[in-house]
């Protein structure tokens, strides 16, 4: 035994991995219920020590500032405005170079265990330009040009975090290259965290005074919490809270875990309880910012809504959920403080015409289209955060021609299979890599995946012909960064992959699905061949695939 060692499934991997889909779904569903994705001890204290090094750069950053002092004073300035402004551009850059989310274990990364920088300043690496075709940044191979422009975005934003006083002018500089930089590859603005990040400095840089910066900082964070809540008023949310229970490493009783599904192990749909967690996590995230926003300055109101808050986002970091948005997580709770605790006199009101309606476009706009019109707008910028809802693609690799990625395309992981060799053998990691698919079909969307697998697979085909692996995991390998976006792993990523691969017909076949709009019971789905292009299309009804278990089939 090792302390690396996972919790293995109680069946063969390599058995496993040949059988139909419905037993194969059936069998790692079950696993997953009780196990979630069998993670060993060591990678969540990995996790916290994380934690620990993100929270000390910042004070790091902050004790080079003479009017906050040294670390030993923090108690006097943790919660001043220039330590909550380092701590924005602190976080974006941590996130930017590939520290924070979509990095580890949880998220399909092993060794390495980040992507980020290791991409982004490499030439040839696969990126998504925002404008395809675009002279000098519209190619979808990283230039010379692209990694300068990465590599002065993080520069600057050192600059920021070393310098006394955060100025206009780095304010400015570092917005001036993101916009750039977003335009030669459009994940970087996923990657940053832009629309909390981005957004918020833009405010910084755009205030004429600093209540009116404060004031739009807290609407930014007021709509994160807000749209995060609205977005959960579906059917989809209370499968999240089963999948993460199970996950969970702090819940860690069978009973519970059993009591999370209607009636374990034959019906695996959410239980009664677990809706009504669902619920009261989504009245939870409504409720801390409409507390916190109008609470009067100095009322016990703002120590409840920070309260609720504190529950909130223990509860979901307590979690570890895949992806792991931790440090995330930090962030927010630390500027319910510095922005709401401690400026209780200035209300979000406060901005200017210019903040607010930067704040309108960005903070509420773009939320408002992005659960009317999912398939336009990416899930982060409609911070539809956790809801379930969300776009997803399975990509199907027929036999070994998934080596036709390393013949033709620059990357710097490995085939997930090598990674996870490094420290497992192939029984392991088949069971992992497995607990991924269990991981997508146990949320709502995912059940579309027995109606659809079988339509994907050529005539006299069988699943074993195939290598089945999560969107997620080929964005991660082939873009080095995964976040649960499905925009980022869709038909034009298969696109710009096939230039480059070739693949033959039959060889890679694709399931897209879209996410839930508002209002709208369906679901839009795809199917298409690397070299034929779309071979169906059309919608499935939620009513139907809320009666349907993981693994079934028609």
């Amino acid at each position: 035994m090792s302390l690396l060692d996972p919790v293995l499934p109680d069946y063969d991997p390599m058995d496993w991995r040949r059988q139909p889909f419905d037993s194969r779904a059936r069998l790692v569903c079950q696993s997953w219920a009780l196990h979630g994705y069998g993670t060993p001890l060591p990678v969540f204290l990995a996790y916290l020590v994380k934690i620990g090094l993100y929270v000390g750069a910042w004070m790091l950053f902050c004790s080079m500032s003479p009017d906050l002092g040294g670390i030993g004073a923090i108690a006097e300035w943790w919660l001043e405005p220039l330590a909550f402004q380092k701590a924005i551009v602190w976080s974006m850059l941590f996130e930017a170079l590939g520290l924070g989310c979509g990095s580890g274990p949880l998220t399909g990364r092993y060794a390495p265990p980040v992507g980020g920088f290791l991409y982004f300043l490499r030439p040839r690496t696969i990126k998504r330009p925002l404008v395809p075709g675009l002279p000098v940044v519209g190619g979808s191979r990283r230039g010379f040009f692209d990694v300068a422009l990465y590599a002065a975005f993080v520069a600057l934003s050192l600059a920021a975090l070393l310098a006394p006083t955060i100025g206009i002018a780095h304010l400015v500089s570092i917005l001036a290259v993101a916009a750039v930089l977003i335009t030669a590859d459009r994940t970087m603005f996923l990657v940053a965290r832009g629309e909390h990040y981005l957004v918020t400095i833009a405010v910084f840089a755009l205030a004429s005074s600093q209540t009116e910066w404060i004031a739009g900082a807290m609407a930014v964070q007021a709509a994160l919490w807000f749209f995060a809540g609205v977005s959960k008023l579906n059917h989809h949310f209370p499968a999240v809270v089963c999948v993460m229970t199970s996950n969970s490493p702090v819940a860690r009783w069978p009973l519970l875990k059993k009591r999370m599904y209607r009636s374990y192990p034959d019906d695996l749909r959410p239980s009664g309880l677990a809706t009504v967690l669902a619920h009261a996590g989504t009245a939870l995230e409504l409720a801390v910012p409409l507390t916190l926003f109008f609470a009067p300055a100095g009322s016990p109101m703002v120590l409840v809504g920070l309260a609720m808050m504190l529950l909130l986002h223990g509860f979901i970091t307590s979690n570890v959920p895949m992806g792991v948005p931790i440090e995330w997580n930090v962030m927010v709770v630390y500027g319910g403080f510095a922005l709401f605790w401690n400026h209780q006199t200035i209300s979000v009101l406060d901005t200017g015409p210019v903040i607010g309606a930067l704040v309108l476009a960005c903070a509420v706009a773009v939320p408002i289209a992005g659960n009317l019109f999912p398939s336009q707008f990416s899930f982060l910028p409609s911070m539809r955060y956790y809801a379930g809802n969300w776009a997803m693609s399975i990509w199907l690799f027929r036999g070994d021609s998934y080596r036709k990625l390393y013949d033709h395309l620059t990357m710097t992981a490995p085939w997930i299979y090598d990674q996870l060799g490094r420290f497992y053998d192939r029984a392991t990691a088949a069971a992992l890599v497995g607990k991924v698919m269990a991981f997508r079909l146990m949320h709502l969307h995912g059940r579309s995946l027995g109606i659809l697998v079988p339509r994907a697979l050529p005539d006299g085909a069988e699943l074993a012909d195939y290598e089945w692996l999560d969107g997620e995991l080929v964005a991660g390998m082939v873009l080095g960064w995964n976040f649960g976006d499905g925009h980022l792993h869709d038909e034009r990523m298969l696109a710009t992959i096939q230039r480059e691969c070739d693949f033959a017909s039959g060889e890679l076949r694709c399931i897209f699905v879209e996410s839930q709009p508002f209002f709208q019971p369906r679901l839009h789905y795809r199917v298409v061949d690397a070299r034929e292009g779309e071979l169906e299309s059309g919608h499935l009804d939620i009513g139907e695939l809320r009666s349907r278990q993981p693994w079934e089939t028609p």
